[in-house]
């Protein structure tokens, strides 16, 4: 009997510091059921929008964010659902998700954090996925520094236009 009870102080143990790992990371984590309502709001996710996790629980994502463009998103998640497959959303493609203002104002040139986002299913017990987690990557100096190279190469290549030289 002391072994089932040690091995559910362990199984407690684990569960904790997997939660506290999940809040402390520097990722934003969601998880969505199917009909699209918060489940879990990490807290980077609170930090960057201001909303508390209490504030986000059971509500829906596109009620307390319209700025997602719902049969898109909804669209890109069928196959999380369907087929139990990843999908991935780059900031090439949409250079944000959520608009979460660019924490870094005096550092940063950017008003916006540029994100890449992971879409993953999570299978349930009965092996159906009725549940998918966004992982939200903060990736606004990468945006930054790749937009400020192209910029220079535009200018390197008006110059060289103008001087009649070749690269």
């Amino acid at each position: 009997m002391s072994t089932n009870f040690s091995d559910e102080l362990d199984d407690l143990a684990e569960f904790h510091w997997m939660m506290d790992m999940l809040q402390t990371v520097d990722v934003g984590i969601v998880v969505l059921d199917r009909n699209f309502n918060v489940v879990v709001w990490n807290a980077f996710m609170e930090s960057h929008s201001g909303l508390l996790p209490s504030d986000v629980r059971e509500r829906n994502l596109f009620e307390l964010f319209p700025e997602v463009d719902q049969p898109w998103f909804i669209a890109k998640c069928r196959p999380i659902f369907e087929l139990k497959t990843r999908a991935f959303i780059t900031w090439e493609q949409r250079p944000y998700m959520f608009r979460f203002a660019n924490y870094r104002p005096i550092t940063g040139t950017e008003d916006y954090m540029y994100q890449n986002i992971t879409l993953s299913p999570l299978t349930g017990t009965t092996g159906r996925v009725d549940h998918m987690c966004i992982m939200l990557y903060d990736v606004t100096d990468v945006a930054a520094h790749k937009k400020r190279a192209e910029a220079v190469e535009v200018s390197l290549n008006e110059l060289r236009e103008q001087t009649g030289t070749k690269a």
